[in-house]
């Protein structure tokens, strides 16, 4: 087929073209300037797109963080803290310097009547351990198990020394415990008789071992009010003393020193100077009167008894005494 080879013109397309159809027409004039379906906010034909800004937020509220921060660092402190004195516990434990190694470790201040080897009978078996493993309140009570000590305190000197404070008991009066002659003190508590030491005190008749301390304790409370009364006032009428007898609670009897022959004195359970008053004020008058004068019975207000055991044992009538 032969080619056509017919000149092509060249035809200018408009940009754009505006079509109107008669419908168009018809509603042309309801989207009109004055109408109100008229768009009056001009639609730019490019719009650029708006450009973002880029806030970096964290994970975490700040006041959770500044929390978390607070707890690391405290957790972190307790750690270290954990870990300084686990180090220190073991060189504490483990190390040889701290380790008594002799007698020579251990101070023992206060000692009077109590012995060194006493003392020691309770610590010795410490020797050797670590001072750190010591039990300083066992040993307390173990000392204070020995009769003479009232109280002891036991510390620990570093780095390897133990330090023992003795305070011993004081005695106030000989006790008959069986067929022995012992000491004992305020609170009832029975000791034995140091060597080489002098006492002048009254023998104190109804204590027994095998009753309980608090027992000794009330006998030994009723002396002490006992001597309390007789030495008032710078009197000191306890000397004449030999014996103290407290079995009977109500009736505290007193064996008292004379030249002339010891006399035995019921004093009751109260009034012990005054009572005690008028038998030094009356016992010439009543050796006077009566052959002797073995046991004075004070305890009835105006009426006084010589004698009474023996007119009982000897079946007669017990010998008054009125005071005039």
């Amino acid at each position: 087929m032969p080619r056509d080879d017919a000149k092509i013109k060249e035809v200018e397309i408009p940009t754009r073209v505006d079509v109107v159809s008669d419908r168009d027409r018809e509603l042309e004039p309801e989207f009109d300037a004055d109408s109100s379906l008229a768009d009056t906010t001009p639609e730019p034909q490019f719009r650029r797109a708006e450009r973002r800004i880029s806030v970096r937020k964290s994970a975490l509220p700040k006041k959770t963080a500044s929390r978390l921060r607070i707890a690391v660092m405290v957790v972190a402190a307790i750690t270290l803290a954990a870990v300084a004195y686990g180090s220190v516990y073991r060189y504490g434990t483990r190390s040889w310097r701290f380790r008594v190694d002799s007698s020579d470790d251990i101070t023992i201040s206060g000692l009077n009547k109590v012995t060194r080897s006493q003392v020691m009978e309770v610590l010795g078996a410490d020797i050797g351990r670590n001072v750190f493993y010591i039990p300083l309140e066992q040993l307390r009570m173990q000392l204070e198990a020995v009769p003479w000590i009232e109280s002891a305190s036991v510390m620990r000197l570093m780095p390897n020394r133990i330090a023992v404070q003795i305070q011993e008991r004081t005695p106030v009066a000989f006790a008959q415990i069986g067929s022995r002659i012992q000491l004992v003190d305020a609170h009832g508590v029975i000791m034995e008789l140091p060597r080489r030491t002098h006492y002048s005190f009254p023998v104190v008749l109804g204590l027994s071992e095998s009753d309980p301390l608090a027992t000794r304790s009330a006998q030994m409370k009723l002396y002490s009010r006992l001597v309390n009364d007789l030495d008032a006032g710078d009197a000191r009428y306890s000397k004449d003393l030999s014996e103290v007898d407290l079995n009977d609670p109500e009736n505290v009897k007193v064996t008292v020193s004379d030249p002339a022959g010891a006399v035995l004195v019921d004093l009751g359970s109260d009034q012990f100077l005054e009572r005690f008053k008028i038998y030094l004020s009356h016992i010439g008058d009543w050796r006077a009167q009566f052959q002797k004068v073995e046991s004075v019975d004070l305890r009835y207000d105006g009426q006084i008894i010589v004698n009474p055991e023996t007119a009982v044992a000897q079946h007669r009538p017990t010998r008054t005494w009125r005071k005039r």
